[in-house]
């Protein structure tokens, strides 16, 4: 594993990358479970993921399976991988085990395919980069029309 550094305008951090495979209809009420135990906060923003665009899961039920034994292929269409990061370090232990409960509980599967890999991950030094001609801001804007808070 590298080891964490810095340039001029990026931190380089330890972090764990969550990932988990759910039918699309199940990752808002996943994700909602999961931000109430960790609001996966990056910089000024909270509650960031990304969602992969729907794939097809192909499994076997075997004996023992909640829909019992097959001997046919099962595929099942609009499955999709979510992930998220959260620091690595030991005071996280406690909430990375409440996570995985979190998606556990809040998914619709006997067997949830959850993955936890370390990796380094960038964040920003905050640096005033508000002339940057290449930020969203200075250029078409943003894919969304601003909603304020409050």
């Amino acid at each position: 594993m590298l080891k964490p550094f810095q340039t001029n305008s990026t931190i380089m951090r330890s972090m764990l990358l969550v990932t988990f495979q759910a039918p699309a209809e199940d990752v808002d009420r996943i994700m909602r479970a999961v931000t109430a135990v960790a609001p996966l906060t990056m910089g000024n923003y909270d509650s960031n993921s990304y969602q992969s665009d729907a794939g097809i899961e192909r499994y076997r039920p075997l004996q023992g399976a909640a829909a019992g034994a097959e001997t046919g292929l099962r595929e099942r269409p609009g499955v999709v991988e979510v992930s998220f990061e959260i620091e690595n370090d030991a005071v996280n232990t406690d909430q990375i085990e409440r996570i995985v409960e979190a998606i556990f509980q809040a998914h619709s599967y006997q067997e949830p395919v959850i993955r936890i890999r370390p990796i380094l991950s960038s964040r920003s030094r905050g640096l005033d980069d508000s002339a940057n001609p290449n930020r969203w801001w200075n250029t078409t804007g943003d894919w969304k029309k601003r909603e304020q808070v409050g």
